[in-house]
């Protein structure tokens, strides 16, 4: 297919829209809805993005994301690909969204509604939003993992900040600084972890520790050290567990030297169930492409574990694109690969709500 085709993709990502700074993304995307003859397209009080089509009291729910990471990558494209920020993560999944929803003129009983969340890269903002708004049937969410694969499962994550304080000593003292406890400590977790880890076989029932941050400063009298660490939970590992693991990792002679800060917001694991009609539905409209189906369990975290425990639907977690490029210079998706995706998903609608008017081509 030709690149004048794909109109909603080349769109979204020619706005740029890291978090914080969608709107002009958001007010594009309503507008473009409104032209595509959605029955309804607006803002919500989150600032997202939202298309609906009929007004069935069955729903169906694509949720995408419009905000990208930082970065902008000048559009450019071909007759094979499109480059830019956010065609992959996650503008190829919302623009496909988009595109579904559109082919649909009569869906009697049902309703598709279109989200492209702001804030996914942050805090989720729009997604938090959007989970006490909103009781769907069915729900897809918009992340990148190739036309024929769909994530089922992705990790918890929490940050930390660890802060240790001690008597400051003479440089030739054998009394361990601040910072040389912080290193300490953090070797400490590690291996900790390490040990946990060493009988899981898959990664996404491991522990994945990161450092993201370590530093040190005195006064006189004093100094201190932190450490800020991420952990990508699994399943098995609540996140009440794991604040209590390192907190029991402390001796009893280090306590009092040390203090932990919980910072952002934890989010739990999520795996969603696979014997369902909408896991159905995905796996027969693959085949039907010519793929062969395969499931994904991620290692980051996605809109998915914060909508998921509050909707109790069907869930799946879908879009074109490869998710190694996902916060890259090199963000591309090929166009054949957004037309099969489209082809997918539209097929899954269709399964789903029978309607009376449909074009797949």
């Amino acid at each position: 297919m030709k690149p004048d085709n794909f109109s909603t993709l080349i769109g979204l990502v020619s706005h740029y829209s890291p978090s914080g700074q969608e709107l002009g993304a958001v007010n594009w995307l309503v507008e473009h809805m409104r032209s595509l003859n959605y029955d309804s397209a607006f803002i919500d009080d989150a600032g997202n993005a939202v298309g609906m089509m009929g007004a069935g009291p069955r729903q169906i729910i694509l949720l995408g994301h419009i905000d990208t990471v930082p970065g902008e990558i000048p559009l450019s494209l071909n007759e094979s690909h499109l480059h830019g920020r956010g065609v992959v993560d996650a503008k190829g999944a919302l623009a496909c969204f988009v595109d579904a929803a559109a082919r649909f003129d009569s869906i009697e009983g049902w309703q598709l509604v279109v989200i492209g969340a702001v804030e996914e890269e942050r805090d989720s903002d729009g997604a938090r939003f959007v989970a006490n708004h909103y009781k769907p049937d069915y729900a897809i969410v918009g992340e990148p993992n190739h036309w024929n694969r769909i994530a089922l499962g992705y990790k918890g994550s929490a940050n930390v900040n660890i802060h240790l304080k001690c008597e400051k000593t003479h440089s030739a003292s054998t009394e361990l600084s601040a910072a040389e406890q912080a290193v300490e400590m953090w070797i400490k977790i590690k291996a900790h972890v390490d040990a946990l880890n060493s009988d899981k076989r898959k990664v996404f029932d491991k522990i994945l520790l990161r450092l993201n941050d370590i530093n040190s400063k005195s006064k006189p009298f004093e100094e201190w050290a932190s450490l800020k660490i991420n952990a990508r939970l699994p399943l098995a590992v609540s996140l009440e567990h794991w604040f209590d693991m390192l907190q029991k990792i402390i001796t009893d002679e280090e306590m009092g030297n040390i203090s932990f800060e919980s910072t952002g917001y934890a989010i739990p694991a999520w795996r969603c169930d696979k014997n369902t009609p909408l896991v159905k539905a995905f796996l027969k409209s693959i085949r039907s492409q010519g793929g062969e189906p395969c499931f994904a369990y991620k290692t980051g975290t996605a809109d998915l574990n914060i909508v998921a425990p509050v909707w109790q639907c069907p869930m799946v977690v879908y879009g074109p694109g490869d998710s190694t490029l996902d916060h890259t210079p090199h963000e591309n998706l090929a166009f054949e690969e957004y037309t099969r995706a489209l082809k997918v998903l539209t097929s899954v609608i269709s399964t789903l709500v029978m309607p009376k008017n449909i074009k797949i081509n």
